[in-house]
């Protein structure tokens, strides 16, 4: 049994709703392609089926690939980055729990650890007001130093999820858990299944721009031939009609 003109269209529909979709997600990416601990995100389309008929696509999931980034030297003492598995975690300003890769911190006017948004990372510990400097080695360890001593001010945990790629994007770079992904797993930097923290080091984007151009370029003459074939079988209706009124 074929396709009838009606059937065509909205084949043709969906499908040019499907490559604009995916054409802003590219586009996302490479806006991002700078953005500290940014992770690539690609669509997943799946083939609607009604009694055999093609009814289109439909979106059903958004993929993210939380493959490392390469890494970028600061001189900076907290800008930290993660060498293997695992996010930070900081706390939203309605006290829910999100994760990132971006590991660009500061010290508020509080003597808090927060991000760039002013989010207050989640760690073990406080800095001192009397601390000159702050070093924060591998394993997690905040050090100060105060009257010329080191000493140490507390201790910064890593979370890992069973499916790090269920993660849901919260926006500003953050993720939030998901039935998909699994509750968070706290455990020590450079312990098993945990990477080790990196200090004067930035998470690039895992921004692949050749790829992505690639895509784009896939995407738009995948974009063009669904328009062509949406604008002929819509000739092809007006025809029709015409000739039905002769």
């Amino acid at each position: 049994m074929g396709l009838n003109i009606n059937q065509i269209l909205n084949i043709s529909r969906c499908g040019m709703m499907a490559r604009m979709n995916d054409l802003d997600l590219v586009s996302h990416n490479l806006a991002n392609i700078n953005t500290t601990g940014f992770k690539t995100s690609r669509s997943n389309f799946q083939e609607m089926l009604n009694q055999r008929l093609y009814n289109g696509v439909q979106l059903r999931t958004t993929q993210h690939f939380m493959d490392q980034g390469a890494f970028k030297q600061t001189a900076h003492p907290l800008d930290l980055s993660i060498n293997g598995e695992g996010f930070f975690s900081i706390t939203l300003p309605d006290g829910r729990v999100a994760y990132t890769r971006d590991g660009e911190f500061n010290l508020d006017s509080n003597r808090r650890l927060v991000n760039t948004n002013g989010y207050p990372l989640i760690w073990d510990g406080t800095i001192p007001d009397d601390a000159e400097e702050i070093n924060i080695e591998a394993d997690g360890t905040v050090m100060v130093m105060q009257n010329g001593t080191w000493n140490q001010a507390g201790t910064i945990q890593l979370a890992r999820f069973p499916n790090a790629n269920g993660l849901q994007g919260y926006g500003d770079n953050l993720w939030v858990e998901t039935e998909s992904s699994g509750a968070a797993i706290l455990g020590a930097p450079k312990s098993e299944g945990y990477g080790e923290i990196l200090n004067h080091t930035l998470e690039q984007s895992n921004v692949n721009i050749a790829n992505e151009m690639t895509q784009m370029i896939l995407l738009q003459r995948s974009f063009d031939l669904s328009l062509r074939t949406f604008q002929t079988t819509d000739r092809m209706l007006e025809q029709a009609i015409q000739m039905r009124r002769i």
